[in-house]
């Protein structure tokens, strides 16, 4: 006989008005890509203002994807090599790793000094396996997606297992949240 363990996931949008923070949980059932996450935060959104999509699996990582009106998300993953292990946490670093290893080679055509943009055959054992690369261990995205809203890079690295409520709390929405919560 064996036992499986249930995953545990927590879903909240956190969604700017006029009048502060309304706070609400949300199901991820129908959310297959980031642009279905960024489409249901734009749809939680007042007047195309800020919308906080949160995203955790008990005790392992969390994730934070700002949605400001029609502007590109922004992505924060606190642990990229164990969200990568989840169907949600996947759907985050699949796209910020996509996202790097488009910006390395991008990196790397620019200093190989070759027109077409291929490294010179003698320099392919130096060249670094981008695509092949593992998702890295700790936190991927963008440290200052909450920096404007007072919680800074090295603040945002710091959290722990009750991120979101110390999130909520800067925010000024921790009672609104727990009463979703």
């Amino acid at each position: 006989m064996t036992s499986g363990r249930v995953t545990v996931y927590f879903a909240a949008l956190l969604a700017r008005t006029e009048d502060g923070w309304e706070a609400s949980d949300t199901d991820l059932d129908d959310v297959e890509s980031l642009s279905d996450l960024t489409e249901l935060a734009r749809g939680a959104a007042v007047d195309e203002d800020t919308v906080l999509v949160y995203i955790e699996q008990e005790e392992a990582w969390f994730g934070l994807v700002r949605v400001d009106g029609e502007d590109d998300p922004r992505t924060y993953v606190s642990d990229a090599a164990a969200a990568a292990r989840s169907s949600y946490g996947a759907m985050l670093t699949d796209e910020l790793t996509e996202h790097d290893a488009e910006a390395d080679l991008d990196r790397l055509v620019d200093l190989d000094g070759t027109e077409d943009g291929e490294p010179d055959a003698e320099d392919d054992d130096d060249a670094p396996d981008v695509a092949g690369e593992a998702v890295p261990a700790g936190p991927l995205g963008d440290p200052e997606v909450l920096a404007d809203l007072g919680i800074s890079a090295k603040e945002l690295r710091a959290l722990g297992d009750d991120a979101l409520s110390e999130i909520a709390d800067v925010l000024g929405c921790g009672e609104v949240l727990e009463a979703v919560r």
